[in-house]
């Protein structure tokens, strides 16, 4: 079974961030939340926890709400200037890190 670990400070910053933005974007477009749950195919409750930034939900439904609000194009924006990726790419470091072969355990009989 595959340990899980709750998300960061910083994670749920930026998820309450988007959840939030969502919000604004439908209360702004004059949506009710009962019309944007229904045109992205989730309850009410799931559309909910989506303006709150919940990090449960499902990043296609984030990605619904966004479609539905007109606001998809802003999603490709994320990760985009990629500074650090470029510096480390200029330094021509390794794209992969190899890490040695585990040798095999023998007993002795």
């Amino acid at each position: 079974m595959r340990k899980s670990f709750p998300p960061s400070t910083k994670v749920l910053d930026a998820l309450a961030q988007l959840g939030g933005n969502i919000r604004l974007a439908r209360v702004r477009r004059r949506i009710t939340s009962a019309l944007l749950a229904e045109r992205i195919g989730v309850s009410h409750a799931t559309m909910t926890a989506i303006e709150r930034g919940a990090p449960g939900v499902a990043a296609g439904h984030y990605a619904s709400a966004l479609f539905s609000l007109g606001l998809l194009a802003d999603l490709g924006k994320v990760a985009a200037d990629d500074e650090l990726g470029r510096r480390l790419q200029d330094l021509g470091l390794p794209s992969r890190v190899h890490l040695p072969k585990r040798r095999k355990e023998t007993r002795d009989a």
